[in-house]
């Protein structure tokens, strides 16, 4: 029996740091798909999470999981494939590691990723969105803090990793306000502010103030702020900006909404996704793509290049009820039978008895 926490301690701490050069987002998630992983195979098998080995974690057991992420959890597909995409980047670092499991191991790469809905990016609108850079209170310090940290995330598309982790040396004024971005993949870019945008972010600073920690957006404690701080606030400034503006109301705001709205104005503007794909930092223009399904300006150009097909010319005719009611065999039954007084005046042979018998 091979037990398992050694192999999960060198594959965090060694493995995706140095040897991968993974960031710490990556590492923190990747820890928690295994604590979930663990916490799940330590019930199923009534055993200490400490007691588990390598060869209780195969192929079975590791669907269970994912089923009970969906089931139990509620997890979506995404997330489901997140979870079983750290499990198998870890079987791939045991592959050389313990040879004698590479049957059990190559049982559970073979396991597929769930296909996943492709829906459209939610955006928010240009009223929209000012509302929301409006809501903070620019009296109190906090209030200038969080204009200013709305202001740069959305001219920025920011990521809230890429906004927290901004520090005080990347915000340069001269000769025009910009900030440097460490961005996913370790990939550095330069991105120009607003006018407004660079005016905020000075009164902010001006206001800062001294603090030992040199993140640019402090929290209430004097240290850098989290992602978790950066929801609340935005969720918090979301309900005071639904009062004026009631499209709000009906939507739900994420942090990384804002990114999209980013994405779609520099798209709407430019009409480049090159640019856009610049803008945001991706690697690929194919990860840029999806906001030309949720952009209609591009789908309204393709259609008034494309000359419609013409219309056959003609009128509409009403078809006559008597007819349609004798097709539909309805006839019979829209009418009552007669009764025994009326039948001597339907037919012309009772109606000629009646008459003869009157002659008599």
């Amino acid at each position: 029996m091979t037990p398992l926490a050694p192999h999960i301690a060198a594959f965090l701490r060694e493995r995706l740091p140095h040897e991968r050069r993974a960031s710490i987002h990556t590492c923190e998630t990747y820890a928690h798909a295994f604590r979930l992983l663990v916490e799940y195979a330590a019930r199923h098998l009534k055993i200490a999470p400490c007691q588990l080995h390598l060869e209780h974690i195969d192929a079975p057991l590791v669907l269970a999981f994912l089923n009970h992420l969906e089931s139990t959890r509620r997890n979506q597909a995404a997330t489901r494939n997140a979870r079983l995409t750290a499990i198998k980047s870890f079987m791939h670092f045991l592959e050389y590691r313990v040879p004698a499991a590479l049957d059990q191991i190559r049982q559970i790469l073979a396991i597929p990723l769930k296909k996943t809905d492709t829906k459209l990016v939610r955006h928010l609108t240009v009223p929209e969105m000012q509302a929301i850079l409006d809501a903070p209170d620019r009296r109190t310090r906090t209030g200038l803090r969080d204009r200013a940290m709305l202001h740069v995330c959305v001219v920025g598309g920011l990521r809230v990793s890429e906004l927290v982790g901004l520090r005080v040396e990347d915000a340069v004024f001269d000769p025009r306000p910009c900030v440097a971005i460490q961005g996913k993949g370790r990939r550095e870019r330069r991105l120009p502010l607003w006018k407004t945008s660079g005016t905020v972010l000075r009164e902010w600073l001006a206001v800062r103030g001294s603090a030992t920690d040199t993140a640019l957006f402090l929290n209430a404690r004097g240290r850098g702020m989290t992602r978790a701080g950066f929801a609340y606030i935005l969720r918090k400034h979301v309900r005071a900006a639904r009062k004026t503006c009631v499209s709000l109301r009906d939507k739900r705001i994420s942090p990384h909404g804002l990114r999209h709205t980013c994405a779609l104005m520099t798209l709407q503007a430019t009409g480049d996704i090159r640019k856009v794909a610049l803008w945001l930092g991706h690697n690929s223009v194919q990860s840029t793509e999806m906001y030309l399904r949720a952009d209609p300006t591009q789908k309204l150009e393709a259609v008034s290049l494309v000359t419609p097909l013409p219309l056959q010319k003609g009128r509409f005719t009403a078809p006559d009820r008597l007819i349609e009611l004798l097709k539909t065999g309805k006839a019979a039954n829209n009418y009552a039978k007669p009764s025994d007084d009326e039948r001597p005046w339907i037919g012309p042979r009772r109606r000629l008895t009646v008459h003869n018998q009157e002659l008599r």
